[in-house]
């Protein structure tokens, strides 16, 4: 209107401070989300894109059974897996046969049907008992283990076992230490309760879980000490 004095706006010291800043903010967190700095508000996960390598973690972790954390975890239960470990207690038993040789060290007495595994300074980290072959398969002597696999299947195709570990060979196929095979059906071949007497065809029974700690304590290159 003509005579009418523009209206004065004012703007207090508080408010412009608080302006500036929001607008600072504003300007330096879109900076920052395209330089990478902040993550975006909408940032998402997503696939590797088509033709980049996958990293191949079974090469990093060769030889150590699915389910074992770091080798020395829990595995489900297994047929004769249970908590009872009496020849682990008895003393006796963790005397060594005489003539089983030195240094870190598998050894298998036949006529007692048991295995020892032994440290580097000769004491027994663990005993127990195995069904060995009924046949006269093995003889005695010093052998070495050269192969492992997780899985494998008898050489008649009959039954399948787990943590084979091979030292030699017989006449039809390799001789070393497993656990309790099972059949095709799942059923295992003997019970826990039998071992210690010969039941198996060519190789060394043992109970899952000393089949487990053989694994661990035996790979390729341990020695093997067979005794009568």
């Amino acid at each position: 209107m003509p005579g009418q004095k523009p209206a004065v706006v004012r703007v207090l010291p508080g408010r412009v401070a608080t302006l500036a800043t929001s607008v600072g903010l504003t300007l330096t967190a879109g900076v920052a989300s395209l330089l990478g700095v902040l993550p975006a508000a909408s940032a998402t996960v997503s696939e590797p894109a088509a033709g980049w390598p996958a990293m191949d973690l079974q090469g990093l972790v060769s030889e150590v059974p699915a389910g074992i954390d770091g080798g020395y975890g829990v595995d489900p239960p297994a047929p004769g897996d249970g908590p009872d470990r009496p020849d682990r207690a008895d003393r006796a038993d963790r005397v060594l046969p005489a003539g089983s040789g030195a240094g870190r060290r598998v050894v298998f007495d036949e006529s007692a049907q048991r295995v020892w595994l032994v440290r580097d300074g000769g004491s027994v980290l663990a005993t127990y008992a195995v069904s060995g072959s009924v046949h006269d398969n093995l003889s005695p002597g010093s052998y070495e283990v050269y192969s492992r696999s997780l899985h494998a299947t008898a050489f008649d195709y009959g039954s399948t076992m787990d943590y084979m570990v091979r030292f030699t060979q017989g006449d039809s196929a390799a001789i070393g230490f497993h656990d309790i095979p099972v059949d095709s059906g799942g059923e295992p071949l003997q019970r826990a309760a039998q071992l210690g007497t010969p039941t198996s065809s060519g190789c060394i029974r043992q109970r899952p879980r000393d089949a487990r700690e053989m694994w661990r304590f035996a790979p390729v290159g341990t020695p093997v000490v067979v005794v009568a």
